[in-house]
């Protein structure tokens, strides 16, 4: 069975690879009702970048983890782009949607990492 960690570092690097902007991730492990273990947000310049990180999400993980997406949701408009790892679900906005929806601030009693690119 693949590590968390192993996903959640595999899928920040295609994040990154992309220019995903403000990264972060929230531990819901810690959470008694949590419905997955952790959540990553992130947001691009436009339509075509935030579909261009779910693709180099998605193809990343298949290449290194051999792991297809449970359920992916929100490419055709790509304002809000949802993958789902089972164990992680990636939240993939265009800015004015990440801003207008504050998914961080929903989650406010679990643990949140901002990441930086290396």
């Amino acid at each position: 069975m693949t590590s968390t960690r192993l996903l959640l570092d595999t899928i920040i690097k295609g994040i990154f690879e992309k220019k995903g902007k403000e990264v972060i991730n929230i531990d819901l492990t810690r959470l008694n009702y949590s419905i997955c273990d952790n959540f990553v947000i992130c947001h691009g310049d436009s339509r075509t970048q935030v579909n261009a990180i779910a693709d180099a999400i998605e193809e990343k993980v298949d290449k290194v983890l051999n792991i297809k997406p449970g359920h992916i949701e929100g490419k055709g408009n790509a304002q809000w782009v949802l993958i789902d790892f089972i164990y992680i679900v990636v939240h993939i906005f265009q800015e004015q949607y990440r801003d207008y929806y504050k998914l961080e601030e929903l989650w406010g009693d679990a643990d949140i990492t901002k990441i930086e690119d290396e």
